[in-house]
């Protein structure tokens, strides 16, 4: 019992960190349907960000990360305004074909820079520390630092969506491009704006990927995986259906590796698939019509 009991804690927890890669990509998708290929990419170029930092200042992941924040922000900024907004309105194949070239440049821009090993942001003394909850279940601080988060980024994201007048322009452009570009709203700005958003949430799920496993410039495509489904199974456009989706895809995964462990990555796809089959449009789709 106290077994079972751990898979699914242990799983739960997993789902956060899988949550935060989707935050971001569900955030622009919700925006401006903007199918980002280059979303994994970027989690492991924030990772690789706050490791450069880090070990070139001599600081801590959690303070490397404070400084990450900011440059990522405007990487984001950066990137949509100059480069993606010119992609929009032309159909979904251009702004697929842009991210995609720009995964592969990012991915090759690691390999030059850091070469394929392996990395790990050191975090010291909490990577073992634990909260034992008795009966022999324990629970890890940075799993449950990961979770946690997820839980304040999307708060955050709702509260900013819902309670925030950037957050109406958001909406506005995503309902009406036109009627909103009628009042005033400088989409193309507004675009930039979520996109530097969205790679705050990526610069977060890159210091909980780094400190929780190894990571090398080629492991983004996996990441956009897990992104994805989790956003899908989720519904589209739904910050919390985004972690009930990552929470289902870390249980699946930790009772698919608690029966055998070469099931781990199967039994997510699995329940993707499982969910995909009885909920098309995802458990809490919003309206994107």
């Amino acid at each position: 019992m106290a077994g079972l009991l751990d898979t699914i804690i242990q799983g739960i927890l997993l789902g956060g960190l899988y949550a935060l890669f989707a935050a971001g990509l569900s955030l622009i998708f919700g925006i401006m349907r903007l199918v980002n290929l280059a979303h994994g990419d970027l989690i492991v170029l924030a990772a690789f960000a706050i490791l450069a930092l880090g070990s070139g200042l001599g600081l801590d992941p959690l303070l490397a990360t404070l400084l990450a924040l900011p440059v990522m922000f405007l990487i984001g900024f950066g990137l949509q305004q100059i480069l993606l907004n010119r992609t929009l309105g032309h159909g979904l194949l251009p702004p697929l074909l842009v991210t995609f070239g720009l995964s592969i440049i990012i991915q090759n821009g690691l390999l030059q820079g850091f070469t394929a090993d392996s990395q790990r942001l050191q975090a010291g003394a909490i990577e073992t520390a634990s909260i034992n909850l008795g009966g022999g279940v324990a629970v890890g601080l940075i799993p449950l630092l990961t979770f946690a988060s997820a839980v304040i980024v999307i708060i955050g994201l709702n509260v900013l969506f819902y309670r925030t007048a950037l957050g109406r322009a958001f909406r506005a452009t995503s309902d009406d491009l036109a009627t909103a570009e009628l009042m005033g709203i400088d989409h193309h700005r507004t675009f930039a704006l979520a996109m530097g958003i969205a790679m705050i949430v990526v610069t977060i799920a890159g210091l909980y990927l780094g400190m929780r496993a190894n990571f090398d410039p080629t492991i983004g495509p996996a990441r956009l995986l897990y992104a994805f489904e989790a956003v899908i199974i989720g519904g589209l456009g739904s910050f919390w259906g985004t972690l009930a989706g990552g929470v289902i895809i870390g249980l699946a995964q930790t009772i698919g590796a608690n029966i055998d462990p070469e099931w781990q990555i199967l039994a997510g796809h699995l329940a993707f698939l499982f969910v995909l089959v009885l909920r098309p449009r995802g458990l809490f789709p919003r309206a994107l019509d």
